[in-house]
């Protein structure tokens, strides 16, 4: 359902983002493999469908997440 998919959409540095754990939960594949596909095949991927985080996000996002998580 769209609300499935609206609901994983992160907006980073003003930049619309779907994690990659979270596309590849909406596909039923593993993040690693998923991970591995995009290397695999990176010419077939535009250079704005890969989005990576500076440690200092990820550390922020998983603050976030914690912090709803728990309320």
């Amino acid at each position: 359902p769209v609300e499935l998919i609206q609901s994983r959409i992160l907006v980073i540095r003003g930049v619309r983002v779907i994690l990659d754990s979270d596309l590849a939960t909406l596909y039923h594949a593993p993040t690693k493999r998923l991970n591995e596909a995009v290397k695999r095949n990176v010419d077939r991927f535009p250079e704005d469908f890969r989005f990576q985080l500076a440690p200092q996000e990820v550390a922020d996002l998983k603050s976030q997440i914690a912090t709803s998580s728990s309320a």
